[in-house]
């Protein structure tokens, strides 16, 4: 039989449906339920109801009576939808995702769906299984057995809380023009000719280059970067040896900053970054000269990114160096201009990372 649904609605249930209707931010099919229950309401019959808001015969039926049998809110929103069934069950998909995590087969590099579709099939009693059903089992678990993330693995001694926390000290003191702190690191850059000149873009189509490019050698970037003012400074040299970096050294001392007491270098461990590579390129008198106005402070190994001037150099790589640079000459020039703008805006690196949230995430 069929029941014939008759709509009351309460003047704060119309009063509800007709402010849902005038915004129009609802989901369609709910605006469309909205329509269904006021025209209802107002006494028009179902086949009107249905032309009116083009929907078919059954939404309306259906509408109405779980409004009836229900309230306004179960009437507005979607029926809940069983689905299909789970095709793997919880403990074949703790088998899936434990096998995701072990190693691939031989000869394989890694796992990939179709791989581990093959053997849920002869782990279990399945004569099939299709890998979009592993993909969305791998999703809930977040895992992507196909990807891997190359990471430095520190270890975490004491020698590595020490140097961390004397780092973060550095960076929370209060500037001192007479102490400053200056971040300190380089970079390998390769230069980058074209084989054959790009086509500049024009509307409706992008800048083309070709694929072929060559190659014209590398160079290295020394970079200075100001702990508590906005300044920066780029050197390009042909290599990095201990006699550069010497040499850099010294304009700190002779040219950046040459009324400071003590300039503190914040650096990394490579061997050339040491009191020694400024007695290998100067005489024992001038060398000992500069050191006495240099303090060094060395990042933990593999945590350069404590060091602030690795953050400078990733902004200079994508604001600058991101494209094909053909000779020395042409990077100097864009990388001189690069520096002129950044220090003209006064840029800064917001560091947020303090010595007391250092110690919360290695206690945990």
């Amino acid at each position: 039989m069929n029941v014939r649904y008759r709509i009351e609605l309460s003047q704060v249930e119309r009063d509800e449906l007709t402010t849902m209707l005038s915004k129009g931010k609802c989901a369609a099919r709910k605006l469309k339920r909205a329509q269904i229950l006021l025209a209802a309401d107002a006494g028009c019959g179902d086949e009107e109801i249905a032309r009116g808001v083009a929907v078919g015969g059954s939404t309306v039926y259906r509408t109405k009576r779980r409004f009836v049998e229900g309230n306004l809110q179960r009437a507005l929103s979607e029926e809940q939808r069983p689905g299909a069934e789970r095709k793997l069950t919880g403990k074949q998909e703790a088998l899936l995702v434990a096998t995701a995590c072990a190693g691939p087969p031989e000869g394989r590099a890694r796992w990939t769906l179709e791989l581990l579709a093959d053997v849920m099939v002869k782990l279990t009693e399945h004569e099939s299984l299709s890998h979009e059903t592993v993909r969305r089992r791998l999703a809930e678990n977040g895992l992507k057995p196909w990807r891997r993330d190359m990471w430095c693995i520190p270890r975490v001694d004491g020698e590595y809380v020490a140097r961390m926390e004397d780092v973060l000290d550095l960076y929370a003191e209060a500037a001192d023009p007479k102490r400053p702190v200056v971040c300190f690191d380089e970079s390998p850059v390769q230069l980058i000719g074209e084989v054959r000149q790009p086509i500049p873009a024009e509307p409706g189509q992008l800048e083309r280059y070709d694929y072929e490019y060559r190659r014209n050698g590398t160079v290295n970037l020394f970079v200075c970067l100001d702990v508590n003012r906005p300044w920066r400074k780029v050197k390009v040299t042909a290599r990095r040896a201990a006699e550069d970096y010497a040499q850099c050294m010294r304009e700190l001392v002779d040219v950046h900053y040459p009324d400071a007491d003590c300039i503190r270098v914040v650096q990394d461990n490579l061997s050339t970054h040491s009191a020694g590579a400024l007695y290998e390129a100067f005489a024992p008198a001038e060398a000992r000269r500069i050191l006495r106005r240099l303090e060094f402070h060395y990042t933990p190994k593999h945590a350069s990114w404590l060091n602030m001037v690795e953050i400078e150099i990733g902004v200079l790589r994508g604001q600058c160096l991101d494209r094909r640079i053909p000779d020395r000459d042409h990077l100097v020039a864009e990388i001189a201009a690069w520096q002129h703008q950044r220090n003209a805006e006064r840029a800064r690196i917001n560091w947020m990372f303090s010595t007391e949230r250092a110690r919360t995430k290695l206690a945990q």
